[in-house]
Protein backbone atom coordinates (compact mmCIF):
# COMPACT_ATOMS: atom_id res chain seq x y z
CA UNK A 1 0.00 0.00 0.00
CA UNK A 2 1.06 3.26 -0.93
CA UNK A 3 1.21 5.93 2.16
CA UNK A 4 -1.03 4.90 5.10
CA UNK A 5 -2.10 1.61 5.61
CA UNK A 6 -5.32 3.68 6.51
CA UNK A 7 -5.86 4.37 2.64
CA UNK A 8 -6.93 0.33 2.26
CA UNK A 9 -9.95 1.32 4.40
CA UNK A 10 -11.11 4.26 3.41
CA UNK A 11 -14.73 4.97 3.59
CA UNK A 12 -16.90 4.10 0.56
CA UNK A 13 -20.40 4.67 2.50
CA UNK A 14 -21.18 7.35 4.64
CA UNK A 15 -20.08 6.69 8.05
CA UNK A 16 -23.33 5.61 10.59
CA UNK A 17 -24.20 3.67 14.03
CA UNK A 18 -24.20 -0.03 13.63
CA UNK A 19 -24.87 -2.58 15.72
CA UNK A 20 -21.83 -4.11 14.86
CA UNK A 21 -17.96 -3.05 14.09
CA UNK A 22 -15.50 -4.55 12.29
CA UNK A 23 -11.94 -4.12 13.54
CA UNK A 24 -8.90 -4.40 11.37
CA UNK A 25 -5.05 -3.99 12.95
CA UNK A 26 -3.25 -1.97 10.61
CA UNK A 27 0.01 -1.34 12.36
CA UNK A 28 2.39 -3.83 14.02
CA UNK A 29 2.85 -4.83 17.56
CA UNK A 30 6.33 -4.40 17.90
CA UNK A 31 6.91 -1.39 19.92
CA UNK A 32 4.00 -1.18 21.51
CA UNK A 33 3.00 -1.15 25.16
CA UNK A 34 1.98 -3.92 26.54
CA UNK A 35 -1.16 -2.40 28.03
CA UNK A 36 -2.12 -2.16 24.28
CA UNK A 37 -0.96 -5.33 23.26
CA UNK A 38 -3.66 -6.87 25.95
CA UNK A 39 -6.10 -4.86 24.50
CA UNK A 40 -5.66 -5.90 21.37
CA UNK A 41 -5.58 -9.76 22.14
CA UNK A 42 -8.51 -8.96 24.13
CA UNK A 43 -10.21 -7.80 21.40
CA UNK A 44 -8.81 -11.41 18.85
CA UNK A 45 -6.47 -9.00 16.99
CA UNK A 46 -2.83 -10.55 16.97
CA UNK A 47 -2.08 -10.54 13.46
CA UNK A 48 -1.50 -7.15 11.00
CA UNK A 49 -4.46 -6.90 8.42
CA UNK A 50 -7.11 -9.37 10.20
CA UNK A 51 -10.33 -8.00 10.35
CA UNK A 52 -12.79 -8.92 13.84
CA UNK A 53 -16.34 -8.27 14.02
CA UNK A 54 -17.59 -6.95 17.47
CA UNK A 55 -20.72 -5.85 18.86
CA UNK A 56 -20.83 -1.83 19.99
CA UNK A 57 -20.73 -2.01 23.56
CA UNK A 58 -19.12 0.66 25.88
CA UNK A 59 -16.42 -1.41 26.48
CA UNK A 60 -15.24 -2.30 23.15
CA UNK A 61 -15.43 1.57 22.33
CA UNK A 62 -13.49 2.23 25.38
CA UNK A 63 -10.85 -0.25 24.25
CA UNK A 64 -11.05 1.15 20.83
CA UNK A 65 -10.06 4.86 22.21
CA UNK A 66 -7.03 3.22 24.10
CA UNK A 67 -5.87 1.32 20.49
CA UNK A 68 -7.23 3.89 18.21
CA UNK A 69 -3.70 4.69 16.48
CA UNK A 70 -3.42 0.95 15.73
CA UNK A 71 -6.82 -0.44 14.40
CA UNK A 72 -9.65 0.81 11.62
CA UNK A 73 -12.97 0.26 12.69
CA UNK A 74 -15.85 0.47 10.29
CA UNK A 75 -19.83 -0.30 10.12
CA UNK A 76 -21.35 -2.75 8.43
CA UNK A 77 -21.77 -0.62 5.74
CA UNK A 78 -18.74 0.11 5.50
CA UNK A 79 -17.71 -3.17 5.95
CA UNK A 80 -19.47 -4.43 2.57
CA UNK A 81 -18.81 -1.79 1.11
CA UNK A 82 -15.42 -2.34 0.77
CA UNK A 83 -15.44 -6.10 0.59
CA UNK A 84 -17.86 -5.65 -2.52
CA UNK A 85 -14.91 -3.19 -4.04
CA UNK A 86 -12.23 -5.93 -3.61
CA UNK A 87 -14.61 -8.69 -4.84
CA UNK A 88 -15.06 -6.63 -8.11
CA UNK A 89 -11.75 -6.04 -8.64
CA UNK A 90 -11.05 -9.82 -8.32
CA UNK A 91 -13.35 -11.22 -10.77
CA UNK A 92 -11.86 -12.87 -13.59
CA UNK A 93 -12.52 -10.37 -16.62
CA UNK A 94 -14.11 -11.71 -19.53
CA UNK A 95 -11.87 -14.13 -22.17
CA UNK A 96 -10.35 -12.23 -25.19
CA UNK A 97 -11.94 -13.45 -28.65
CA UNK A 98 -9.03 -13.24 -31.35
CA UNK A 99 -9.97 -14.40 -34.12
CA UNK A 100 -7.24 -15.24 -36.81
CA UNK A 101 -9.53 -15.60 -39.75
CA UNK A 102 -9.10 -13.87 -42.85
CA UNK A 103 -11.33 -11.29 -43.41
CA UNK A 104 -13.84 -12.68 -46.21
CA UNK A 105 -13.17 -11.39 -49.24
CA UNK A 106 -15.55 -9.08 -51.10
CA UNK A 107 -16.97 -9.97 -54.37
CA UNK A 108 -14.87 -7.77 -56.86
CA UNK A 109 -16.93 -5.10 -58.08
CA UNK A 110 -16.44 -5.01 -62.48
CA UNK A 111 -14.28 -2.04 -63.65
CA UNK A 112 -15.39 -0.20 -66.71
CA UNK A 113 -12.66 -0.39 -69.13
CA UNK A 114 -12.27 2.61 -71.84
CA UNK A 115 -12.85 1.25 -75.26
CA UNK A 116 -9.92 1.89 -78.16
Amino acid sequence: MSGSAFNAFKSRVAVAWSPKLYITLVRGLPGTRRLHRRTLEAMRLRRCHRTVEHRTTPSLLGMLTQVKRLVVVETQEMYAARRQAEDDRRAPRPPLVVSHRPPAAATPTPTPTAGH
